[in-house]
């Protein structure tokens, strides 16, 4: 069965898969969910659809982006015929699923109750930076929620203690709060998900976050930073879900 963690914060269903209960194997075993790998396609879809009917959804109903690191943000509906290119999507259509993979960037569930209204996005440090959790938001209140009522949920991501930069992401993010001496003086340890978190409270919104470590845990995660100090090779990603 799908393997997916929880947070009381969140009333609708929602998921944040790890990598268990898939049918890949090797390097992608075992829930990878990302479209765009080398991963055997037949696999990648039967994931999916493990994934999707864990929520009570139907594999047709679950939605996908081609994230690119931005803050863009699409309505995800009953049409979906291709994928389109952004970083976050909302909905107030029951039933539709919509679904983020990640691999070390965090992945943000959103919901207002009141208004029935769910949003989801992929937060990188460039999209974090660029607004994507902001749009997002924007994006509900078009659609009826109120940013006073949304409820938003950081999950698995790099953590701070695995999560080493040099000098050019840490003037971008521009906000010293999130940072911590490195190993030397060129290099520091950013607070990729106490920042996404920030970014939210300072919106308006309720924000809290998981705590996982997508690095540290190679168990139930899958890791790009992992992946690259290994020297490279295949990297599968975990997906992130919520639905009305």
């Amino acid at each position: 069965m799908a393997e997916f963690l929880t947070h009381a914060g969140l009333a609708a269903r929602h998921g944040f898969f790890t990598r268990r209960g898939g049918v890949s194997t090797g390097a992608y075993a075992a829930l990878n969910c990302g479209l765009r790998s080398e991963d055997d396609a037949a696999a990648v879809a039967e994931n999916r659809a493990r994934a999707a009917m864990a929520l009570g959804a139907a594999p047709t109903a679950l939605r996908a982006l081609r994230q690119v690191h931005g803050a863009t943000v699409v309505e995800a509906g009953p049409a979906w015929d291709a994928l389109p290119e952004a970083d976050a999507m909302v909905t107030r259509a029951p039933g539709i699923a919509l679904g983020i993979v990640t691999a070390d960037c965090a992945p943000v569930l959103f919901h207002d109750a009141q208004a029935g209204v769910v949003g989801a996005a992929h937060a990188g440090w460039k999209g974090a930076v660029t607004g994507v959790l902001e749009a997002t938001i924007a994006a509900m209140e078009a659609l009826g929620a109120s940013r006073g009522a949304i409820s938003a949920v950081v999950g698995p991501c790099i953590a701070q203690a695995s999560y080493e930069v040099r000098a050019d992401l840490r003037d971008a993010v521009d906000d010293p709060r999130f940072f911590t001496p490195g190993k030397d003086s060129a290099h520091f340890q950013f607070d990729l998900a106490g920042y996404c978190k920030a970014r939210l409270l300072a919106a308006g919104v309720r924000g809290a976050a998981l705590g996982a470590d997508t690095l540290a845990d190679e168990a139930r995660f899958f890791s790009h930073r992992r992946r690259t100090l290994a020297g490279g090779g295949p990297l599968g990603h975990q997906l992130s879900a919520i639905m009305l």
